[in-house]
C-alpha cells in the first residue's frame, strides 16, 4: 500500500494527496497516518511546497466527510429508533438509549466532532452521527476542518522531521488506534454489564 501512495502522489502531486485523503476517509483503512507524513518527507526533499500540501490534505479529508454525513442525514434518528425498538434486544440498545446519546452529542456535537477528527479510529466515523443527529452543515464543516487542520499540520510535520523514518508515524499511532478502538470496545462490555445488573 505505501507504494501504491508513494506512486500516487509522485504521479498527481497535490492532487494525488488530496484525492488519497478523500479516500482514506470513505475507507478506513487507508491511512492518513501514511499519506501525510509520505508528503512531508516529500517536502523535506524539495519537491513540494508546505502549505499546498496542507491545503490538499485538508480539502480531500474535509471532502470526505461529507459522504458519511449525508449517509447519517438519510439513516436519520427516527429511522435508527425503529430499528432499536424492533432489533435492539439482540445488543441490548433501545430507542431511550439512542435517544441518550443523540441528546448527548447534541449538547456536545462540535466538540465531538473537532476532537474525533483527531483521533485515529474515530476520525471517519465522527461524520455519521453528526449527521443521524441533524447536525447543521456549516458547524459541521467548521469543526471538521480545524480539526483536520490540526491533524493534517501534525502528521506533514512529523514526516517533514523524520524524513526517511516517516514510516514510524504509522507505526506509533497504528497502536495508539488499536488502544483507542480497544478502549471503545471495553467501555461498551462495561456498559452493557452495568445495563444488564440494573
Amino acid at each position: 500500500m505505501a507504494e501504491w501512495i508513494a506512486n500516487t502522489i509522485t504521479s498527481l502531486g497535490y492532487v494525488g494527496i488530496g484525492l488519497l485523503m478523500f479516500l482514506e476517509n470513505l475507507f478506513p483503512p487507508l491511512p492518513s497516518e501514511l499519506i501525510m507524513p509520505l508528503a512531508g518527507f516529500t517536502i523535506s526533499q524539495g519537491k513540494m511546497a508546505f502549505i499546498p500540501v496542507i491545503l490538499s490534505g485538508v480539502i480531500g479529508t474535509v471532502l470526505g466527510a461529507f459522504p458519511w454525513y449525508y449517509a447519517g442525514r438519510i439513516f436519520n434518528e427516527a429511522r435508527l429508533e425503529k430499528l432499536a425498538d424492533k432489533y435492539g434486544k439482540w445488543i441490548s440498545v433501545s430507542a431511550k438509549d439512542l435517544k441518550k446519546a443523540n441528546n448527548w452529542f447534541n449538547r456536545h456535537g462540535g466538540k465531538a466532532v473537532f476532537f474525533g477528527r483527531l483521533v485515529p479510529g474515530v476520525r471517519t466515523l465522527i461524520s455519521l452521527p453528526a449527521g443521524i443527529n441533524g447536525m447543521p452543515l456549516i458547524p459541521f464543516t467548521i469543526y471538521s476542518t480545524l480539526g483536520t487542520i490540526l491533524w493534517v499540520l501534525f502528521l506533514t510535520t512529523a514526516g517533514y522531521l523524520l524524513g526517511n523514518h516517516y514510516e514510524l508515524v504509522e507505526t506509533y499511532l497504528g497502536k495508539i488506534s488499536k488502544i483507542v478502538l480497544l478502549s471503545l470496545v471495553i467501555w461498551f462490555i462495561i456498559w452493557q454489564v452495568r445495563k444488564r445488573m440494573k
